[in-house]
C-alpha cells in the first residue's frame, strides 16, 4: 500500500462570493477547512454585495490561511501545490483570491492552479466518498448556477447538459425568503419553516417539464413570480399568510423539477450515479427526494455532508490535488480571474514550463 505521505498536499484558495475558505488536502484526504464567512455582513442589504466581499476577503485571507496550516499539522514548506478559484463568481472576489495565491506559490517557490468553481464542487464529493466514477453525473445547485454536467474527466473533460436560463434554484430560494420576510440567507430558513408546512398545500407551477421543453434545462423564474403573486394576493385580501405551507410547497416545486431531470439525464446517458453539489445540495428536501427516486430508478447517490457543499476551499484544494496526481499543467503567473470561466475549462493550464520558482533568501518562507 502506498504511503499516505506520497499523495499530493494541496492548499486550496475560495473567493468566489462571500465565503473565504482555505482547504488543505492530501491525496482524498481532507485536513483541514477553515471558512470566514461574511453573511452577516450583507445580511442588511438582503443579499451579497461584491465591493463589501472583496474587502471582506482581504481582511480574512491571511489568517483564514494560517488556521487551515495549523488545523492540518502542516507548514506552508511541505505543500506540492497552490490551488485558486479563478472562476466562474464576483470579479473582484476572485481577484482577491487569486493574488494572494500567486503570492504564496510564487513566495514558497511552489507551482499554481487556478481551477474551475463549479468543477471544484463536484471534486469534493472525493473527500466524502472516494474517487469519483468516470463518467460521473453532477447536479450543481448554488445561488449562482443550477447545472447538470457530465464528468469524464474531472481535470479536463466537463460536458454540460444543461443549466438554468433565469434564475438560479439558490436565487429564487433566497428571493421568495425576502417577500415572507424570513431574512438572508434563504435556503437554510426555508428549509427549516418547510419542516412544518404541507408541501402539497399550493399547487405552484414545475418550470420547463413539458414535453416541449429542453430535457435538461432549468428555469425558477416563473415559479418565484407565482409564488410572490400568491403571496400578495393573500395580504391584499387581509387575509393570513401560511408561511410553513407556503415554504413548504414553494421548496418542493424546486426540488421535485431538480430530482426529476436529475434522474432523467442518469436514464438517457446510461450512468448509475448521481453526484448532487452546492450549496442548495445541503437542503434535507432534496437530498430526501433525491435518494427516494434514486433508489427507485437503481441509481447510487453521492452527496458531500452539508459543511462540503457550500462554498469553501477544501473543493478547491480536492480539484488542485488531483491536477497534481494527474500531472496536469500548472498555471501561468499572469493567471486572470474570469467571472464567466466555463465549466468546460476545469482548470487555466499555463505554458509547459517549471512553474517552482525560487525566490531570494530571507523571505518569510526560507
Amino acid at each position: 500500500m502506498a504511503d499516505s505521505r506520497d499523495e499530493p498536499l494541496v492548499l486550496g484558495i475560495e473567493t468566489s462570493c462571500d465565503e473565504t475558505g482555505v482547504g488543505v488536502v492530501r491525496g482524498t484526504t481532507l485536513l483541514a477547512d477553515a471558512v470566514a464567512s461574511s453573511v452577516d455582513e450583507h445580511a442588511r442589504f438582503g443579499g451579497v454585495v461584491p465591493e463589501v466581499a472583496s474587502r471582506a476577503h482581504l481582511e480574512a485571507m491571511v489568517p483564514t490561511i494560517e488556521r487551515a496550516l495549523k488545523e492540518a499539522g502542516v507548514s506552508a514548506r511541505d505543500l506540492d501545490g497552490i490551488a485558486v478559484t479563478a472562476g466562474p463568481g464576483l470579479a473582484g472576489a476572485l481577484l482577491v483570491g487569486v493574488s494572494a495565491a500567486k503570492a504564496y506559490a510564487y513566495a514558497l517557490g511552489k507551482p499554481l492552479y487556478g481551477v474551475n468553481h463549479l468543477a471544484s464542487h463536484i471534486c469534493v464529493d472525493q473527500l466524502e466518498h472516494g474517487p469519483l466514477p468516470e463518467p460521473t453525473m453532477a447536479l450543481l445547485v448554488s445561488g449562482g448556477h443550477s447545472s447538470l454536467l457530465l464528468s469524464a474527466d474531472i481535470t479536463s473533460d466537463v460536458r454540460p447538459l444543461g443549466a438554468t436560463i433565469d434564475d438560479a434554484a439558490g436565487e429564487a430560494f433566497d428571493k421568495i425568503a425576502r417577500v415572507l420576510n424570513l431574512g438572508f440567507p434563504g435556503g437554510p430558513v426555508i428549509d427549516r419553516y418547510a419542516r412544518e408546512g404541507d408541501p402539497t398545500a399550493i399547487a405552484f407551477p414545475r418550470g420547463l417539464t413539458g414535453p416541449r421543453d429542453p430535457a435538461y434545462d432549468f428555469s425558477f423564474s416563473g415559479l418565484k413570480t407565482a409564488v410572490a403573486r400568491w403571496i400578495e394576493a393573500k395580504r391584499a385580501a387581509g387575509e393570513e399568510v401560511p408561511v410553513r405551507d407556503v415554504a413548504a410547497s414553494f421548496q418542493e416545486a424546486v426540488v421535485d423539477v431538480l430530482t426529476r431531470k436529475a434522474v432523467r439525464a442518469c436514464k438517457d446517458e446510461g450512468v448509475d450515479h448521481l453526484m448532487i453539489g452546492g450549496g442548495v445540495a445541503a437542503n434535507s428536501r432534496l437530498r430526501a427526494l433525491a435518494q427516494d427516486r434514486c433508489e427507485a430508478a437503481g441509481i447510487r447517490l453521492r452527496v458531500p455532508r452539508p459543511k462540503l457543499c457550500t462554498d469553501n476551499g477544501a473543493m478547491v484544494a480536492a480539484l488542485g490535488a488531483e491536477m497534481v496526481a494527474r500531472n496536469r499543467a500548472a498555471s501561468d503567473w499572469d493567471l486572470s480571474a474570469d467571472s464567466s470561466l466555463p465549466v468546460t475549462e476545469p482548470h487555466v493550464p499555463g505554458e509547459a514550463h517549471d512553474h517552482a520558482h525560487h525566490t531570494g533568501e530571507g523571505n518569510l518562507y526560507s
